[in-house]
């Protein structure tokens, strides 16, 4: 029946059409961007679909005779939708994006130890009578449950192939690029509108049959094992859960000082060692300033911050591929409701840690508008890791290397403060914005997937995306700014009867003084002033403009110790304070604006945090000179 079915979808011939395109769709956590990942080759191109503003991520699937497009939807649990993800997979199988093909072929791809969830959504698109395949994923991980599927059995009574895979580890990929293959010759399909009425069982009658599937063709344990139910009881309780989540977030950002720094280190000498040679071997002039002062210590000085990067990355990626981040979401879900939020949206806020634009971008998760909006709104108040090189920068350069209690490191403590207030000022933010429930609150339904060892090969290719991004980053807008600013820092030059420091002279020095009057409550100078400019493209580009600003104003003095000279620890706590808070990112500004679709929103999102971040900075600013003075 499934050969049959095969060569049916092959009949149509037609060679001169475009290649063929699959998409992959499945519920979330069920291993499709490993499984893309493993098709593709992690080759992946990413973009937005027509008309909204979804990410979706699409290759090349390599090995196969022909040429043929793959295509990662949006996790979602049914075509009956409730989000706006979810609504995007939905339409884009429909065939309704403008502008956007409809696959030809769809892969659903269902975690093998929760078959029930998935054959719902699998039961939905075999209605639609397209060409589809079934990847029945983590079939390692049903094994060590002691689940088994008679795969052969299973494909004949739904009638389309089923193939067991391990997308973590490649087993299986083979034999789903053969079945792949089988399309890749021809363009499937037709023309014909989908829909989803007129067609649709009642939900009882799908629940029926899937009932009868799992009993036809699943042997499965009675329950889950021991050690996975007894680790649930630890890291689920409403209090030890709690301590063992703040305890594990304290490890990560001590293990962003103290593993990262000899690496750290390493880099910014091999920088020191160029600027240095550079400026023996080149004579005196613009090139030798520019190359030093402007290339140097500008992208040098953002660079040497990539091992705290790379590492807290490290710690997402394993925690995620663990199975433990679903557990912490039903975790802060009752605390969070008291927030107006619920656990539904920790994924977005988490992510928010990492960039506050696919945070935000993740918010489409979450169905209800009010919830959706509040987290829109206090999602940038998450650490993202844009802060990271600032953060390092100024705690390296005012807070000493000293162990506390015998066991933390102050460095590392005093950025466990700084996300932590971050985190307790967005729960604050969100409380004042709560209003009253005018509606029924439902509870959070997630799947919680089982304990599984982080596979080495996912870490890797999602710690090889952050790195890729980062350093494009430094070859493109960072450069672009850090010579900018250079430019600005240098010309025109000081007169010959010039009193002051030739930077004050320039455009940057005119521009920082300029600014200086509105900032001198916080104890800022220009020099920090001009800093706050080009952050707007990138927060990171505070360190280069740092280092490019102080690097023509004091010669070759280290950027730390002018810093420690310069400001004054009241400064160095006030100019964390703003950037714990300041909307310093054009491009957040701009997903504020797509994701609501309303400049009221971005304006009030806009003047928030910046009223916030100017008065936290105020008040730490005068606070700390009065304790230290």
């Amino acid at each position: 029946m499934v050969g049959s079915r095969l060569n049916q979808a092959a009949a149509n011939i037609d060679a001169d059409k475009a290649p063929l395109r699959f998409a992959l769709i499945g519920n979330p956590n069920c291993g499709k961007t490993s499984l893309f990942n493993r098709l593709t080759g992690a080759r992946a191109k990413v973009a937005n679909y027509p008309g909204v503003t979804v990410e979706r991520r699409s290759g090349t699937i390599s090995g196969l005779t022909n040429k043929a497009e793959l295509l990662d939807l949006p996790g979602t649990y049914s075509l009956f939708v409730t989000s706006p993800d979810e609504q995007v997979a939905r339409d884009f199988i429909l065939g309704n994006i403008h502008g956007e093909a409809r696959p030809d072929v769809l892969i659903a791809v269902v975690d093998a130890t929760n078959l029930r969830l998935g054959l719902r959504l699998v039961m939905e698109l075999r209605s639609l009578n397209r060409p589809l395949i079934l990847a029945l994923n983590q079939m390692d991980a049903a094994r060590n449950r002691g689940i088994t599927i008679d795969t052969a059995s299973l494909s004949q009574d739904i009638g389309i192939p089923v193939i067991e895979t391990v997308a973590v580890n490649s087993h299986g990929v083979d034999a789903l690029k053969h079945e792949l293959d089988q399309y890749a010759h021809h363009q499937a399909g037709d023309a014909q509108v989908l829909t989803l009425s007129d067609r649709q069982e009642s939900v009882e009658e799908l629940y029926d049959k899937i009932e009868s599937l799992i009993r036809s063709h699943v042997i499965q344990p009675t329950q889950m094992p021991r050690w996975q139910d007894r680790l649930d009881q630890v890291v689920m309780h409403p209090v030890l859960g709690l301590v063992v989540l703040f305890s594990i977030l304290l490890v990560v950002f001590q293990a962003v000082f103290a593993w990262a720094t000899p690496v750290a280190d390493s880099i910014n000498a091999g920088f020191g060692m160029l600027g240095s040679l550079l400026t023996h071997i080149l004579p005196v002039g613009i090139l030798r300033d520019f190359l030093v002062n402007g290339i140097i210590a500008g992208v040098g000085g953002v660079i040497v911050f990539l091992p705290q990067i790379v590492l807290l990355f490290l710690f997402i990626l394993l925690l995620e591929d663990s199975g433990y981040l679903t557990r912490a979401a039903f975790l802060l879900d009752r605390p969070m409701r008291g927030l107006g939020l619920s656990g539904r949206s920790f994924i977005p806020l988490l992510s928010s840690f990492a960039c506050a634009v696919p945070g935000i971008m993740a918010t489409r998760t979450i169905s209800d508008p009010r919830e959706r909006f509040i987290t829109i709104m206090v999602a940038p108040l998450m650490t993202c890791s844009a802060r990271l090189p600032v953060y390092a920068l100024i705690i390296g350069a005012f807070i000493p290397r000293e162990t506390v209690a015998g066991v933390f490191n102050l460095q590392g403590l005093t950025l466990f403060v700084l996300y932590f207030a971050g985190v307790v000022s967005a729960a604050l933010v969100a409380w004042v914005m709560r209003r009253r429930q005018t509606r029924e609150e439902f509870p959070l339904l997630l799947e919680l997937p089982s304990y599984r060892w982080p596979m080495a090969y996912h870490v890797f290719i999602g710690l090889r995306e952050r790195v890729w991004i980062f350093m494009r980053r430094v070859g493109t807008i960072i450069l672009s700014l850090s010579i900018i600013l250079w430019f600005l820092a240098s010309y025109p030059g000081a007169p010959v009867d010039a009193t002051r420091s030739a930077i004050e002279y320039s455009f940057a020095g005119m521009l920082g003084n300029w600014m200086q009057p509105l900032f001198a409550p916080l104890g800022f100078n220009w020099q920090m002033c001009i800093a706050l400019i080009p952050t707007m493209g990138a927060r990171e580009v505070a360190v280069s403009a740092l280092a490019t600003v102080y690097a023509v104003a004091g010669g070759d003095q280290a950027l730390g110790s002018a810093l420690h000279s310069s400001w004054g620890l009241p400064v160095a706590f006030a100019y964390l304070a703003w950037f714990v808070y300041a909307p310093q990112c054009i491009s957040t500004i701009a997903v504020v604006k797509r994701e609501t679709n309303s400049a009221k929103s971005t304006a009030l999102f806009t003047a928030y945090l910046f009223s916030l971040a100017y008065f936290a900075a105020w008040a730490t600013y005068q606070i700390s000179a009065l304790l230290i003075h």
